[in-house]
């Protein structure tokens, strides 16, 4: 019996192998490969599809928010930068990098996401900004989390199409970070990212850090450096490739929920597995299908078993990791992330995933549980 995946990018792709074929020809006939036009038009279809008045395209999700909170040292120096231990280790690296002190605060239990009360607590006369994690693909309170006179950053790299009171990830804060990694729910063939912004002003900005901090004239090459950039900018290729993906995503969206739908219904009244909250006020992306489960390791040895792929998102919280260990955080500091990292783990819900497979997962689960 052939293996559940966890992601499957082969059949992604064989949907649609000729789209992407000819995009690349396209490149490669066009001679532009680094920015240009096919960067372009997908940062104005992304603008679009987000909603976002503006879009650039980087070099990965990483660098989207590295450079994101570089606008906002930028523009209101460098202070504190609140946001979640329990993510994925770029968050925090990217607030590192850019310049800005490290402050965590807990995440709520139920959203995996920023707690507004802990932000409260840990945000002081210091923070610059607050940078809310949309983990697994479910935007967190932005509202709740605004602070006067700091900064609301998204990292938003899980969440394209994810939407919170009407509005789209992307357009939640003053600016806001998109990775399109391979495994993402739009996902390149390489690195790449975006920096989304309402703002034309920090839109700018992003578009001279993102290319050495070189100030362009009407999209032209000046020589003319103001500030200190880095070499982030968007290959063509990938630009292109994105592109086609993109005409697909509300579909691959549509599939995913489909398939977390299902889950919920399977998973209801099993003791030991919590499903995933749906959001109140918004659409989840479902870019991960995270249960929490009682004997996770077993489950997921179990599952192995079963020819059923999973993975823990994340095992070790960020204030834990060794690379943090010089900012004096300690166990206990912040207990909700300390026991979603024992208890999470993801499903398979990519949007090429059979019904066939899902009930094998499904009765995998319920199996383990039940008997």
């Amino acid at each position: 019996m052939n293996p559940v995946q966890l992601v499957d990018l082969k059949a992604q792709h064989s949907e649609i192998r000729r789209e992407i074929d000819a995009a690349i020809r396209e490149v490669f006939d066009s001679g532009a490969f680094v920015l240009g036009p096919h960067v372009e038009r997908f940062e104005k279809d992304l603008a679009a599809a987000t909603g976002a008045k503006h879009a650039i395209g980087v070099n990965s999700g990483t660098d989207a928010l590295l450079i994101a909170l570089e606008v906002v040292r930028h523009r209101a120096g460098a202070g504190e930068v609140v946001t979640s231990p329990f993510t994925f280790f770029a968050t925090a690296e990217a607030v590192l990098l850019a310049g800005h002190e490290l402050r965590f605060a807990d995440i709520d239990p139920e959203s995996f996401n920023l707690s507004p009360a802990a932000t409260r607590a840990a945000a002081g006369r210091r923070t610059v900004a607050v940078m809310p994690v949309h983990l697994y693909g479910r935007c967190a309170d932005v509202d709740a989390l605004r602070l006067p006179g700091a900064a609301l950053v998204e990292d938003a790299a899980q969440a394209i199409g994810a939407t919170y009171r009407g509005r789209q990830a992307g357009t939640l804060g003053d600016l806001a970070g998109f990775s399109f990694y391979v495994t993402k729910n739009l996902g390149a063939v390489g690195d790449a990212g975006a920096v989304t912004t309402g703002d034309a002003d920090a839109a700018a900005l992003v578009r001279s850090l993102r290319a050495h901090g070189e100030v362009r004239s009407e999209g032209s090459r000046t020589y003319h450096y103001e500030r200190i950039g880095r070499n982030s900018r968007l290959d063509a290729i990938q630009a292109a490739v994105l592109r086609v993906k993109l005409g697909r995503l509300d579909a691959w969206q549509a599939r995913r929920a489909e398939h977390a739908a299902f889950y919920d219904e399977a998973f209801a009244g099993i003791d030991g597995v919590v499903p995933p909250s749906p959001p109140p006020d918004g659409r989840h992306a479902y870019h991960q299908y995270v249960i929490r489960c009682a004997r996770r390791e077993d489950l997921k040895a179990h599952l192995a078993r079963e020819g059923i792929q999973t993975n823990v998102f994340y095992p070790q919280p960020l204030h834990l990791q060794p690379a943090l260990g010089a900012f004096g955080f300690r166990e206990g500091q912040f207990p909700e992330a300390e026991k979603a990292s024992a208890e999470v783990l993801a499903l398979p819900v990519h949007a090429h995933l059979s019904a066939g497979d899902r009930e094998r997962v499904a009765t995998a689960v319920r199996s383990f549980y039940v008997g």
